[in-house]
């Protein structure tokens, strides 16, 4: 028995470039059949000089050369876009195009940012302005890559999932004439009758999991389907991705919203700190809910290395879906987000927000409410401003607006070293430096404001009756008096804490996991599943011997093909054992000797 790559009968070892140049060529009328379609990639065509052909004379016949050549280049075109190559070109130029993105400031994520780029770059800004780097996923350039890609992966998938579905719905080819021209052969000579050893080689065949039947002398058999369906399936999980991109980048929404303790939310667009979405989305697609915070818990390292890294950070909420939803409890974590419909509410900040009362000249509460801070650092250094836009006036009874620029820090370091600043995240000794100014806070111009800055153009500092400005470090509980009569504002003894939400509809998202982790295993498939034909020849040869032959052919080279044939002719050889030579049998032995098997023609391990 022998699985060598060498033509049985010549002892000539095969050149693998010429038997790999012999199986692609179908037409030589040797393999045939046998060696087509272990394939679904569509044939390349080459560019002919003149799709119309030969030309009739006459406005007639231009209009018929015309037609015919206009027809021939949109095919070919068509070709060259559904093939696989343009397609990972295509695919490449979608990825490039995507790295400005990730560098270059995006106007639908950062609008300031981008004002920002520009006025830093009076160059580079309208440059980059003209060719929509500013807008990546949404310009001109962009949008015919994705849309190219998108064509070229369903006009690839098409036909290859038809042409496969025939080879299903069919069974494997019959043998070709010459199985010794194959990569993988073995052959050798037995006493079994043909059908015995066809019969026998069709029931191993079947338990490897081949498709196999007997066609005339021969059983032909298949195997690695698998290897096409897993290319299919990546190319279909391809576009399964871009579609569910392409959902997420025009229905998606996010928004951002800062919430202190006690206080709640509902689900509208006027609700929001901040809000951006797709193009094609409308505040009817807001997932109707409201939720409260009810108390924001974080812990901190106290010792060691780690000192101040933050532990646990949690907020309990109350939430309700709908206008008359029953109300339900829950706890939202970091990367463990409150998920309701089509929305996920992430916790992503958490700061402190003091509690201060603003009292005017008679004592009369005109402010009080908890202010959040900006924090600056880990340690939860915070600044922020305090504005009492309404209900103030002055000693000499007219109306003003107060403003107060506050540093907290929730552990002060301590009188006298330096800068004020936090050695530590939580509530140990928490600080709340004030300083107040009086005149208008420019709100009523109707231009936005930094909630966390003060705008003192038309303000005044309060100052004292030598000329220093006010200012006080406070405790909880403690009071600063402003000058003449002016009031006062307390640092109350009650801290609450805020937590920042945000709150994200992205459609199509677990279509777009699912078809990632489709393309991981489908890709897996069809590099590591090798599809392979086997065939089995059982024939009465010159002298009434039995001759078998098998044969392999995979779609490439491939050093494991020899090895499965070799372990599948050992079955078989099992079942028809090799027939000894007559001048062999007619040699006197040993009757002590040990009785040896004679080996196949050729065979060698």
């Amino acid at each position: 028995m022998s699985t060598t790559d060498t033509d049985t009968g010549t002892g000539r070892t095969k050149d693998p470039a010429a038997a790999k140049r012999h199986i692609g060529v179908s037409a030589d009328g040797e393999l045939g059949e046998a060696g087509s379609q272990l394939s679904t990639a569509p044939v390349d065509t080459a560019v002919p000089g003149s799709f119309g052909g030969s030309r009739a004379p006459g406005a007639l016949g231009w209009l018929t050369w015309t037609g015919r050549e206009v027809v021939g280049w949109a095919r070919w075109f068509w070709r060259q876009l559904t093939s696989m190559r343009v397609a990972l070109i295509l695919l490449f130029l979608l990825s490039l195009g995507a790295i400005p993105g990730s560098l270059i400031p995006q106007s639908g994520t950062d609008a300031q940012k981008v004002a920002d780029f520009k006025d830093a770059h009076s160059i580079l800004g309208p440059v980059y302005d003209k060719l929509g780097l500013f807008h990546v996923y949404s310009s001109v350039w962009f949008s015919a890559i994705y849309i190219l890609l998108f064509v070229s992966l369903i006009g690839c998938i098409v036909p290859r999932t038809w042409q496969f579905v025939g080879q299903l719905r069919g069974r494997p080819p019959g043998a070709p004439k010459r199985l010794n021209r194959l990569p993988a052969y073995a052959t050798w000579r037995t006493g079994a009758e043909p059908e015995q050893v066809r019969e026998a080689a069709l029931k191993i065949l079947k338990q490897r999991r081949f498709r196999a039947h007997i066609e005339k002398d021969a059983v032909a058999a298949e195997k690695g389907y698998l290897r096409e369906t897993g290319n299919l399936l990546f190319h279909i999980a391809l576009i399964v991705m871009l579609v569910a991109f392409a959902w997420g980048q025009l229905f998606k929404s996010e928004g951002n919203k800062l919430i202190v303790e006690g206080d709640g939310f509902s689900n509208t667009i006027s609700q929001y700190d901040d809000f951006k979405s797709g193009n094609l989305f409308s505040t009817d697609d807001l997932t109707p809910f409201s939720f409260n915070l009810k108390k924001f818990t974080g812990t901190y390292e106290r010792t060691g290395p780690n000192k101040g890294t933050p532990r646990t950070y949690q907020a309990a909420i109350t939430y309700s879906i709908g206008a008359y939803g029953k109300e339900k409890k829950t706890t939202v974590k970091v990367n463990e987000p409150l998920r309701i419909g089509d929305s996920k509410v992430y916790l992503t900040a958490h700061g402190y927000a003091p509690v201060v009362t603003v009292r005017d000249g008679k004592g009369n509460v005109v402010y009080h409410d908890a202010v959040p801070m900006l924090p600056l650092d880990p340690n939860v250094t915070s600044q922020g401003a305090i504005k009492v836009m309404d209900g103030y006036k002055n000693a000499q009874g007219t109306t003003e607006q107060l403003g107060f620029s506050a540093f907290f820090v929730p552990t002060f370091a301590g009188a006298g070293k330096g800068d004020m600043f936090s050695q530590f995240p939580a509530l140990d000794f928490p600080v709340l430096a004030l300083s107040g100014y009086h005149g208008s806070l420019g709100v009523d111009a109707g231009i936005p404001q930094n909630v966390y800055q003060l705008d003192t153009s038309k303000m005044k500092q309060f100052k004292d009756a030598k000329g220093n400005i006010v200012k006080a470090r406070l405790l909880p509980g403690e009071t600063m008096k402003l000058p003449n009569g002016a009031g006062s504002i307390t640092f109350d003894k009650g801290i609450k804490e805020w937590a920042n939400f945000q709150v994200t509809q992205q459609p199509g998202s677990d279509w777009a996991l699912i078809g990632a982790f489709t393309a991981i295993f489908g890709l897996a498939g069809s590099l590591f599943i090798q599809r392979r034909r086997v065939w089995v020849r059982a024939a009465t040869g010159a002298d009434g011997v039995t001759v078998v032959e098998m044969a392999g052919l995979g779609r490439s080279e491939s050093a494991k093909l020899p090895e499965e044939l070799g372990d599948l002719a050992a079955l078989v050889h099992d079942q028809a054992p090799t027939k000894p030579d007559t001048d062999e049998a007619a040699v006197e032995t040993d009757p002590d000797a040990e009785p040896s098997v004679p080996a196949a023609e050729g065979a060698e391990k």
